[in-house]
């Protein structure tokens, strides 16, 4: 009686562990569009008087999965060349304002959406690219159809809509080029490094206990989530950006996809620089590499 006593403890522990870090997972608390707005315009990162003087256009673009995704659409003349600007978890497109003049000035259209469970775009849970990688799919499909086959298409991204863009490279020969800021190289091998520096746990078993809850609840498995593979599989130009001081996604892995990818790459570790702060703390040296890397890949 003891030891079923003891192994139903036990089951108990690990199911309730299970739910509770997969629910951090796949349910990240997000910011408001208010405070994230709020907080760029603080931080100097955007204006909201230049913002709201610029030429956009309300999208919504219809995810496979049956939600619609939420975007702004700033054209630029007949341009035939547009960026996608992928944000990162928990926040929604102001982020990706910031990035925006690095390719209007260079004749970009400029398209910025939210991923599915974050801002105004729908879907239930965040899978890190294992979905979302097809949501970008579809906005490029979007671009495709507002711009017209001779288009030129790029795609840059920010900590997970870097990861997110990267893993899209295999899904999408249509991509012209990426840039991925800050993206993480795998994600159970991010999650074992979060939990040691947020728990202090150890990987095992809370990793595998995890992984199963996830995949009871998304379908996805943690293992099927790793930019660094799809990045050895794909030829499409990548420059890979990372802070010299995040803390939170270490440089070590822009590194290791960068060694890892066989073509047109350039690698640039952004000095004095925390999570996604190699523009803002690297505006003059970022905006130079982007036009040189772009001026490369598509002339």
């Amino acid at each position: 009686m003891f030891w079923y006593f003891l192994y139903a403890i036990i089951l108990a522990i690990l199911t309730v562990s299970g739910f509770y870090f997969s629910d951090l997972i796949i349910h990240p608390k997000t910011l408001s569009r208010e405070r994230t707005l709020q907080t760029e315009c603080e931080n100097g990162n955007m204006s909201r008087e230049a913002f709201d003087c610029l030429i956009k256009e309300e999208v919504r673009i219809s995810s496979r999965y049956g939600y619609d995704l939420y975007g702004l659409y700033f054209p630029n003349g007949n341009s035939k060349k547009t960026v996608i600007i992928c944000h990162g978890i928990t926040v929604n497109i102001y982020t990706s304002v910031k990035y925006m003049d690095l390719f209007m000035k260079r004749g970009f259209n400029v398209l910025l959406y939210e991923h599915r469970n974050h801002g105004k775009s729908g879907g239930d849970n965040t899978t890190f690219g294992y979905y979302e990688k097809y949501d970008l799919k579809s906005c490029i499909d979007w671009v495709i159809e507002r711009r017209g086959h001779d288009s030129v298409i790029g795609v840059h991204g920010e900590s997970m809509g870097a990861a997110i863009a990267l893993q899209s490279l295999t899904t999408d020969s249509r991509i012209s080029f990426c840039i991925a800021d800050c993206p993480f190289s795998d994600l159970s091998k991010l999650l074992k490094y979060r939990l040691k520096v947020e728990y202090k746990l150890p990987s095992f078993p809370a990793i595998q206990i995890t992984s199963l809850f996830v995949w009871l609840r998304t379908g996805m498995k943690l293992k099927d989530v790793s930019p660094i593979r799809d990045v050895s599989k794909t030829e499409i130009p990548i420059l890979f950006v990372h802070g010299k001081e995040d803390l939170y996604i270490p440089a070590q892995m822009s590194i290791d996809m960068y060694n890892s990818n066989n073509g047109i790459k350039k690698l640039y570790l952004a000095p004095n620089a925390r999570h996604a702060e190699a523009l803002p703390k690297n505006r003059n040296e970022y905006d130079s590499l982007v036009g040189d890397f772009l001026n490369e890949v598509i002339g």
